[in-house]
């Protein structure tokens, strides 16, 4: 699974094309069956987890009337996010949601940011910024759309996965806790 992992993020990197668990399990050359699947979620539970900082976060901004929205490159369905955000006591916050999963591209591509401002009812890119851990997908992916974007570059990307490293941020933070104030100085 680990080498089909990679030529399906590998495509998501170079073509931004978007990919599935099925398409996982195809390249890999296995079947698709409920205790396969049952199995590669188990493998990965201890791995998912919402940074506890997100709710008082994410409370804050919709406090503030600010629509909290979700883009996210993965190959897992919607259910199963939903579940993590669940199981994490974030999801009653998220506006909207758009997994690529779901649809044809990944970040960097526009497609893919627009979207996400249809999923939480944008209509003004400029109006909107996107908070990511990736120079190119994110940060440059976000600025080929319209939106402002900030790098928070904590996360431990595998190297095979980073690609492209183009990208300006708009501002850089280092918590989560720091995103409300970065953005009502913008307001």
């Amino acid at each position: 699974l680990h080498a089909a992992g990679n030529t399906i993020w590998g495509r998501s990197r170079d073509h931004q094309q978007s990919a599935t668990v099925a398409d996982l399990f195809a390249e890999a050359g296995l079947d698709h069956d409920p205790e396969l699947l049952a199995a590669y979620h188990d493998f990965w539970e201890p791995h998912t987890y919402t940074d506890p900082a997100v709710r008082p976060m994410w409370e804050a901004l919709r406090a503030e009337g600010i629509k909290v929205g979700v883009l996210s490159n993965t190959i897992w369905p919607r259910a199963r996010h939903e579940q993590i955000f669940e199981r994490d006591g974030v999801l009653d916050l998220v506006d909207g949601a758009i997994y690529t999963s779901e649809i044809p591209w990944t970040k960097p591509s526009p497609q893919a940011f627009a979207a996400a401002l249809e999923a939480v009812g944008a209509s003004d890119p400029g109006r909107c910024v996107y908070v990511g851990d990736r120079l190119f997908d994110d940060i440059w992916g976000a600025h080929q759309a319209g939106l402002r974007a900030i790098l928070l570059p904590h996360s431990n990307i595998p190297p095979e996965q980073i690609g492209h490293t183009e990208g300006e941020p708009d501002a850089v933070i280092q918590s989560l806790e720091e995103l409300p104030d970065v953005i009502r100085r913008w307001s």
